[in-house]
């Protein structure tokens, strides 16, 4: 049984877990009991391996939902806003993201800050109650490990959100108001403390009936992450460039992943386990599975599916439906991402493997006036027939006329008309406005992890090794007969192909914000290519406003704001 499917017995351990930890609680000094299960049931073989795999759930808030696409993907040299949506000053760096109770933004924050810290006090609870459980040696050290490699994890992505936090790293129990925030050194080394002990006990990959568990290559894959952050630092060291090339190269040297040989083929619904991935939080179909809290969709589930899709359902010869998608016109590509990061449509394969562009009719009939198309009124549609195409480029008025269905141009686009991307569109779906998608959500995959052995080796100095990992994920992008076309030299290995080429391949994937803010170049890069964003972003935004709940939590003074908030 994979590990998807066996999270229904941790929905309860996951409930109880509020009990336990005391950053969960609306109010600190309020205890509220929502669940009958006893404490010491974590304390027995079951009970235990149920905490490891209710462990995993936090992430479930994170990655594949609105909130974690929100605060990794919104305010970028990327995207910028469709028409619809909350969460806005994510986009605009304004007001809107002060983030104080009630606030749009601050309850998006208040609630990610909670989630990721009752992951951490279960694995908290996890390492400190093993000793005590009746299980072969084998087994525990394996589960310590897990919880290890998902504590590391939960904090990379606090510390990487809103700086240095309360670092907890024993049980809570009680409630408490007795905090404080960890300095950056603590934090990472806390967090590469926990990675480095947790590697060595972990499989080299899941079994079968686990799938989805914490591996040896995934925890390798995020201490490469970490220290490439810390390589950017103030806390930097000399080889903190040099772990990380380190890491990259074993994970892709000393394991059987592989890259697939069609760009398409990462992303395809049916090719969920695939060579190229390195670790994914589970989704699955079960709605009772799925639920969790706050992800922005009814039911839970990888949501991904409908925040980027344009409305194409309003549109002569279309309605919505469960292939198309249920458009929520969240985020568009800005014209820096279309026009120069996917600049070569000649050899790569990426802008077409990446946007949708085409539409056929599921809405046969006469329509007689056009919405985006000024080259023609009437249009009539049989079911099957191209109701709407993209070309990514401006087509004269004169050859649209000559198309019997309406063309969308750059010129036309708007908030609510762009180019989709289609990486995460789940066809899955019972019917046209279910939101909870079963996909799982790809935290890292192999592409990933070549592009930061680029990155690490070029700031390591190491150009020719550099060179050679991005040709590898470079070659592969390339269509048939083209991809030799795709390969660079040295002389052309540079940073600024760095930033572009972790754009084209993990465009959405919940990085870029997360990449901007390791270089140092999210205000430089949202200036210059998000005018949405231009006015307000400054160097406070490269940290998020600590919840005002938090603060309200602590002893008087003892948890302060970051600053500028």
């Amino acid at each position: 049984m994979k590990l998807r499917n066996i999270l229904k017995p941790i929905k309860i351990l996951g409930m109880m877990s509020v009990m336990l930890a005391s950053q969960s609680c609306e109010d600190l000094l309020v205890e509220k009991v929502v669940s009958g299960i006893g404490n010491d049931y974590m304390n027995t073989p079951k009970g235990f391996e149920d905490a490891v795999k209710s462990a995993y759930s936090s992430l479930r808030n994170y990655y594949g939902t609105q909130p974690g696409l929100t605060i990794t993907e919104y305010g970028t040299d990327i995207y910028a806003t469709g028409a619809d949506g909350s969460f806005k000053g994510f986009h605009f760096y304004d007001t809107q993201l002060q983030g104080g109770v009630g606030s749009a933004s601050g309850d998006l924050l208040a609630a990610l800050w909670d989630e990721l810290y009752r992951g951490v006090n279960i694995c908290n609870a996890i390492i400190e109650r093993a000793p005590k459980v009746t299980l072969s040696e084998a087994v525990l050290k394996q589960r310590v490990a897990e919880a290890k490699f998902l504590r590391a994890h939960y904090y990379y992505l606090l510390h990487q959100q809103f700086g240095g936090v309360d670092l907890r790293l024993t049980e809570t129990l009680v409630p408490t108001k007795d905090t404080k925030r960890a300095t950056d050194a603590e934090m990472f080394n806390a967090i590469i403390k926990d990675l480095t002990e947790a590697i060595p006990n972990l499989e080299a990959k899941s079994q079968s009936t686990d799938y989805g568990r914490a591996t040896k290559p995934a925890a390798e894959t995020l201490l490469a992450k970490v220290y490439l952050v810390k390589a950017y630092s103030a806390q930097r060291a000399a080889d903190d460039f040099t772990k990380a090339a380190q890491l990259c190269s074993g994970v892709i040297n000393n394991y059987t992943f592989k890259l697939l040989d069609d760009f398409a083929q990462v992303h395809d619904e049916n090719n969920q386990v695939n060579s190229e991935v390195v670790f994914a939080v589970q989704y699955t179909s079960d709605p009772l599975t799925n639920l969790t809290n706050n992800t922005g969709a009814v039911n839970g589930g990888n949501n991904l599916h409908l925040l980027f899709g344009m409305q194409y359902d309003v549109q002569p010869g279309m309605k919505r439906d469960v292939f198309y998608g249920r458009p929520f016109k969240r985020l568009r590509p800005t014209s820096y991402f279309l026009n120069t990061v996917f600049a070569d449509r000649t050899n790569d394969s990426r802008y077409k493997k990446t946007f949708r562009d085409t539409w056929l009719s599921n809405n046969p009939g006469t329509n007689l006036n056009a919405s985006f198309d000024d080259s023609k009124t009437k249009l009539t549609f049989a079911a099957g027939d191209t109701a709407i195409f993209i070309p990514g480029y401006e087509m004269s008025k004169a050859d649209r006329a000559k198309k019997k269905y309406q063309v969308l141009v750059p010129s036309a686009y708007n908030e609510a008309l762009f180019p989709t991307l289609m990486k995460f569109f789940d066809t899955k779906r019972p019917d046209l406005t279910y939101e909870a998608g079963s996909r799982d959500f790809f935290v890292f995959r192999l592409a990933d992890v070549y592009l930061m052995l680029a990155e690490a080796q070029l700031q390591s100095g190491n150009i020719s090794e550099a060179t050679k990992a991005m040709n590898a994920v470079r070659y592969r992008a390339g269509w048939p007969g083209k991809k030799d076309a795709m390969l660079i030299t040295d002389a052309q290995m540079n940073f600024e192909l760095i930033i572009e080429e972790r754009a084209r391949e993990l465009a959405g994937e919940q990085m870029r914000w997360l990449d901007l803010k390791r270089w140092g170049l999210l205000v430089d890069r949202v200036k210059k290519y998000n005018p949405q964003a231009a006015p307000n972003v400054a160097d406070k935004h490269y940290l998020r406003p600590i919840p005002q709940t938090q603060i309200d939590r602590s002893t008087k003074g003892a948890f302060a704001q970051n600053p500028g908030y």
